[in-house]
């Protein structure tokens, strides 16, 4: 057993080595360093910041007292060389010390991923008007010939750039955030990475299941869809649950009574008491909202409905986490299962022998 263990462990160990993995586990934010790592290699990059900040005004300053054997043609751009490469590793250290800052001040990931997000995005921006400054000495021809680029671009890239206002979207209105469960268009996930382009998903369901359990596939679709579909999420921060659904089948004769007075002690055990004060909650959210007098059960409740088949549907209601959906739906199938099959003489089911 032990060997086997340590077997798994080591497979375990050896997928997470692959570049592919660790490339995958960056772009979730799983990926996270101990805290005296971390210290550590922040530590380190402030001396590199610090070392090439140095180099760099030594080089700049040697430029300008001529102490290098450089021609005199050349000085002024090495000169926007050094101070554009010393202004680029600034706003790199920058970067990396805003999102360390970011990782221990703000505990929610969602939040933490989206502000690093951000500030990956406003380094490139900076960045590009960094080496753009460098390229161009006038302003305003740099202007004119940035907005002649800007309008080739824009008719050749509208699909990326609509999806880089996309995700500034996402960041501003926050339809949905890395963890949530969504659902956009027919696409049904969990939120694993929201990029600059696109919106990367963990299937659940999917076409060859019919449950919430994940089918393994990875799909991603571009940002610019958050325009043009309507997008459901399950993980609303204010009311995370979402109502479901048990069903079965009994005939008209069975005692209708007895099934709902069996079902709604099973189901009142296993969700009923956490079911009444999320209800409790949401009522007080929306107490002062449009929907207040909305009528909301604080108890699971069953529904009897004739069906097609020629036998009557019963339906159990309840509250639920969206993620563990699929387990207390089966957990009470389960145990409803066992209970009325105490009671075969006055409960009768399709594959039973007293059919109607």
């Amino acid at each position: 057993m032990d060997t086997q263990k340590e077997s798994e462990e080591e497979e375990i160990k050896k997928i997470l080595s692959e570049d592919k993995i660790k490339k995958a586990l960056t772009e979730t934010d799983l990926a996270k360093e101990a805290p005296s790592a971390e210290h550590k290699s922040t530590l380190l990059l402030v001396v590199y910041t610090v070392i090439v900040l140095l180099i760099g005004s030594l080089l700049y300053y040697s430029l300008e007292y001529r102490w290098l054997p450089i021609s005199e043609e050349y000085v002024t751009l090495s000169q926007k060389l050094v101070f554009g490469a010393m202004m680029i590793a600034f706003v790199l250290f920058l970067n990396r010390l805003l999102k360390r800052i970011l990782s221990r001040k703000i505990d929610d990931r969602a939040s933490a991923y989206n502000f690093k997000s951000l500030i990956n995005f406003l380094s490139f921006v900076l960045i590009f008007l960094i080496g753009v400054s460098l390229i161009f000495s006038n302003w305003y021809a740099t202007m004119v010939s940035f907005g002649v680029v800007s309008l080739i671009l824009g008719l050749a890239l509208q699909n990326p750039l609509t999806s880089v206002f996309g995700w500034v979207y996402l960041l501003i209105r926050k339809p949905y955030e890395v963890g949530d469960r969504i659902k956009i268009g027919n696409v049904y996930g969990d939120v694993m990475n929201v990029g600059y382009f696109d919106t990367t998903l963990w299937e659940f369901g999917g076409d060859y299941l019919s449950g919430d359990h994940p089918s393994g596939r990875i799909i991603r679709f571009s940002n610019s869809r958050i325009f043009n579909e309507y997008v459901v999420n399950y993980s609303w921060p204010l009311f995370p649950y979402i109502w479901t659904e048990v069903k079965f089948y009994v005939s008209y004769t069975s005692d209708l009574d007895l099934i709902s007075r069996l079902v709604t002690e099973i189901t009142e055990k296993e969700v009923g008491e956490a079911m009444m004060k999320r209800v409790i909650g949401l009522k007080k959210i929306l107490a002062n909202s449009m929907v207040q007098k909305l009528e909301i059960k604080e108890k699971p409740s069953v529904i009897f409905r004739a069906n097609v088949n020629t036998w009557i549907e019963v339906t159990v209601r309840f509250l639920v986490e969206p993620k563990n959906s699929g387990p207390t739906k089966s957990l009470l199938f389960t145990h409803i299962m066992k209970e009325l099959n105490n009671y075969p003489d006055k409960i009768i089911f399709p594959n039973t022998k007293g059919k109607p």
